[in-house]
């Protein structure tokens, strides 16, 4: 029996059950299932995750501190690799996965005591009684217990279980029963340097970008002395290496490394990522034929070869394991490869990376000589989606919140998703690897870009994230989004843009790839579903219906032809482009990925349900519309003229911009063009140049600040303080036009 140390109870340990939560452990087991629920630990940070923190608990015991359990968000936390905080364990799983608490004390002196937990003593002491020594029965010399010198004697430096605690594999037992290769024996409690192995991932646990698992005891050889490596012999037993026994490093790809393993090799490439963590420092090292991790170790917490860094092109030379099923390269040299060397290695890469993204050339889904006329644009802007992929390279697409850009991020969406899961084996790479963000309009605005920015920054200080491809569809195409890819490009951040319009001269000269039609007329989600058949060709199938969809007036025969063998019929097409209208109005700067997804390819009751809210809103919102609808004779012509704020339900569906397509598509052969205005902006509907007009209504009223801002949406923007002047100089500018 024993004392509680906060209230002097008798208790069986050192701590009552009432005041269990008042004292911090420190753990020196080695299993989760020595931990004790409901207990708060002291640990360290290891990395995040897009759903949370995983944090060591013990020198082999890593928890994940989920986001929900969190008293801030995810992005706000200021923890780095290594900083100790303080977390409760909630529970362990039967697979041994650790769930975490958040605790509001992250500081030791807010806990009212702290004690070591030792399973293997079986019992809870004072801090300082490790140090005293025999309080407990260790050494009086301030040596670990036994059981942790037990542990260090037989292990080689790498962590016998996995991120979760899972027993160590045999081929990990197998290197330790070996001992020191150099034949010296080892002091109790420390182990050959094989520092530095990448933890693999259980089943329950997605993988981590240069995720270590370098806890164990010791980390140095005998008297600080490194480890002698062996010269590695051929099958016949004659060594590999020259007679004075310094080792060979044969050139390899990474491709081949899994048939070498145990074998000295050599590869080039660019560090992709370079990680420094408690033990070793991680390098992910990226040839063109795949990536790998790379452990260097210098001492324990020590930047390995501080001149390296990412983006490097280097020449890495090491020893092939395979730890827990993972392969990584033990570094034993790492060179920055500078001038002709850099530019062979660099030229090999991409040309080889080229050729592996680039695809064969593919039909189009049906003829449409809008998008023949862009097919050699389509197919370079394949390339860089299928390269960004390659890469693990996350790719961005922005589309607008209307039908057609939802339609057109979704047929990106629906070949490249497959692609990410075959390329990535974390369990969230589809959501962490592309991502769609609808614009409320075609514009891509500084708000937009600074947005974006900020994100792809924080997650590459924060995740060692590269950089993402971002793909525009229908959308900054116009020179009112010139100052905001520019911002990406400061960052060498690539734009691809594909457009079923003309694009403005300035933005063909910035966007890296551009794929935009030379002649006739389509939709954004023509061009896309084509665009998604060169990316991935086992999706073309899933595909052939979403082209009828996109268009509200006539679609073309051959598209209606090719979503009938798909099995939607021109109604059903109808309700599917009615049931995205709607949902693409609410929450408009979300994806809404699973709800677009059973839309248009889950049952037709909740199509029908959705396109039916569409039809009755859009019904009455036109019924209203109609009956305060003025006419206006403009140059000899009848212009429709509609108060949008004194006649529509502001903030409600449909938007103006909706309701305005379709009182046109009604009344287009009764008048030359349809005139919606507001407080602060005006919609134009008809054959005319809306730039054009801006620039002749500007001449009348300077007055108004009028800008052509969404021109391609036919919107206009002016002061709100000038409703009168802007509109009748738009009028009088339209009569010009039409």
């Amino acid at each position: 029996m024993g004392s509680c140390i906060i209230c002097g109870t008798s208790v069986d340990g050192r701590i009552c059950e009432l005041h269990e939560e008042d004292v911090v452990f420190e753990f020196r087991g080695t299993q989760p299932d020595e931990l004790t629920p409901g207990r708060y630990y002291r640990g360290t940070v290891d990395g995040y995750a897009e759903f949370g923190v995983f944090v060591d608990i013990g020198d082999h015991v890593t928890g994940l501190l989920h986001k929900s359990e969190l008293d801030q968000r995810l992005d706000s936390l200021d923890w780095d690799a290594g900083d100790t905080v303080f977390v409760q364990v909630k529970g362990v799983r039967d697979n041994g996965n650790i769930d975490l608490g958040w605790s509001i004390r992250q500081d030791e002196s807010s806990f009212r005591g702290t004690l070591v937990d030792d399973p293997e003593a079986d019992t809870e002491y004072l801090a300082e009684e490790d140090e005293a020594g025999n309080a407990h029965g260790g050494a009086t010399d301030g040596s670990p217990p036994a059981s942790a010198e037990s542990e260090a004697g037989t292990d080689d430096g790498v962590g016998d279980t996995g991120a979760t605690g899972s027993a160590k594999p045999a081929e990990a037992e197998a290197d330790a029963g070996a001992g020191n290769a150099s034949g010296e024996s080892e002091k109790a409690g420390e182990s050959a340097p094989r520092a530095g192995a990448v933890a693999a991932q259980t089943e329950d646990r997605p993988a981590r970008a240069g995720s270590v698992d370098d806890r164990s005891e010791g980390a140095e050889a005998a008297a600080g002395e490194p480890e002698t490596a062996e010269t590695p012999e051929t099958e016949d037993g004659d060594d590999a290496g020259p007679v004075d026994g310094t080792p060979t490093f044969e050139q390899v790809t990474v491709d081949s490394l899994a048939d070498r393993v145990g074998e000295r090799v050599r590869v080039e490439g660019e560090l992709v990522t370079a990680r420094q963590t408690s033990g070793p420092t991680v390098f992910e090292l990226r040839d063109e034929t795949g990536t790998v991790d790379c452990a260097a170790f210098e001492e324990a917490g020590v930047r390995a070869y501080p001149e390296a860094g990412e983006g490097d092109i280097v020449r890495l030379e090491g020893e092939v394991e395979r730890r827990r099923g993972e392969l990584q390269v033990e570094t034993e040299g790492l060179v920055v490869l500078e001038d002709e060397e850099r530019d062979t290695v660099t030229g090999r890469m991409n040309e080889a990376m080229l050729q592996r993204a680039r695809p064969d050339e593919v039909d189009p889904l049906a003829a449409d000589p809008a998008v023949e006329s862009a097919l050699e644009g389509v197919r370079d802007a394949a390339t860089a989606v299928r390269r960004a992929v390659l890469e693990g390279r996350p790719v961005i697409v922005r589309h607008s919140a209307t039908a057609d850009g939802y339609l057109a991020g979704v047929a990106l969406e629906r070949a490249t998703l497959p692609l990410v899961r075959e390329h990535n084996t974390g369990a969230d790479a589809e959501y962490h690897y592309f991502d769609r963000r609808p614009l409320e309009g075609s514009v891509y605005d500084m708000d937009d870009a600074t947005g974006d920015v900020t994100d792809m920054l924080s997650n590459r200080a924060r995740h060692d994230e590269q950089f993402p491809l971002f793909v525009f569809l229908a959308a900054g195409g116009t020179a009112e989004s010139q100052d905001a890819l520019d911002l990406l490009g400061v960052y060498g951040a690539r734009r691809v843009l594909v457009d079923e319009q003309e694009v403005d001269a300035d933005i063909t000269e910035t966007v890296d790839v551009l794929a935009t039609p030379d002649e006739g007329e389509t939709t954004a989600t023509a061009l896309a579903a084509t665009l998604a058949a060169h990316v991935n060709g086992d999706t073309r199938e899933e595909l052939r219906h979403l082209p009828a969809v996109s268009f509200w007036a006539e679609t073309p025969e051959a598209y209606g032809d090719l979503a009938s063998e798909a099995g939607c019929d021109p109604e059903e097409t109808t309700r599917m482009r009615e049931a995205v209208a709607l949902e693409a109005y609410y929450q408009s700067y979300e994806d809404k990925r699973e709800l677009v997804a059973d839309l248009l390819y889950g049952e037709g009751d909740l199509v029908e349900h959705v396109s039916e809210q569409f039809r009755e809103r859009m019904s009455a919102e036109v019924e209203t519309a109609e009956a305060n609808i003025g006419t206006r004779e403009v140059g000899g012509e009848t212009v429709l003229v509609l108060d949008t704020d004194a006649y529509t339900h502001r903030y409600e569906f449909p938007p103006d911009r909706l309701l305005l397509d379709e009182l046109h598509r009604r009344h287009r052969e009764e008048a030359a063009a349809l005139f919606g205005v507001g407080t602060d902006e005006a919609f134009i509907r008809g054959d005319v140049d809306v730039r054009t007009l801006v620039e002749r209504a500007h001449e009348d009223a300077p007055e108004a600040g009028l800008d052509a801002r969404g021109a391609r949406e036919g919107r206009v923007e002016f002061l709100a303080g000038e409703p009168e002047a802007a509109q009748e100089a738009l009028l009088a500018a339209l009569a010009e036009s039409l």
